[in-house]
């Protein structure tokens, strides 16, 4: 596992190359947040009285709210730093088991495919296999992330850059 907070360009990223990322708790505050930021207001993610009686028996988080977080954990291990250009989408998502008020995340990451456009020479495709998890190791979140990587070799010797 690669646990330092350093940039990785295109060339750096090999399959199988894996990330952690550090713990973070989930809190009260991060559900409000995500609902108003998203202006989802459902009360099976807002209403404690009415999640309670629910199928979870509290209140739960947005399935994309788990997918932002992931995001988050990305950025925490420092491999995307001012190295990627873009992200492209995802090949698939789930959210096997829900996210809940206290619950401590920390996530795993594996390049698991790497190419050259045809259609670019300063940056190349990187995809991340995604897992997170509780602090019960239960799984929240599994998919993959494509990414846009600069290339080294354009980019690499210019001032400003890593």
């Amino acid at each position: 596992m690669a646990y330092s907070y350093e940039p990785h360009y295109f060339e750096d990223m090999e399959v199988g190359k894996t990330f952690e990322s550090v713990g973070r708790t989930v809190t009260e505050s991060d559900f409000v947040f995500h609902s108003m930021f998203a202006d989802d207001w459902t009360e099976l993610h807002t209403n404690a009285e009415y999640s309670e009686e629910g199928p979870f028996g509290e209140r739960i988080g947005h399935g994309p709210m788990t997918f932002i977080l992931t995001t988050g954990m990305v950025q925490r291990c420092g491999f995307v730093e001012r190295t990627v250009i873009a992200f492209l989408g995802m090949n698939y998502m789930d959210v096997p088991n829900p996210l809940t008020i206290g619950d401590t995340i920390s996530s795993e990451f594996e390049v698991t495919e790497k190419q050259e456009f045809d259609s670019r020479e300063d940056a190349g495709l990187v995809v991340i296999d995604a897992e997170t998890r509780n602090q019960d190791d239960e799984i929240l979140l599994q998919g993959d992330m494509k990414f846009m990587f600069k290339r080294r070799d354009f980019y690499g010797d210019k001032p400003g850059n890593p």
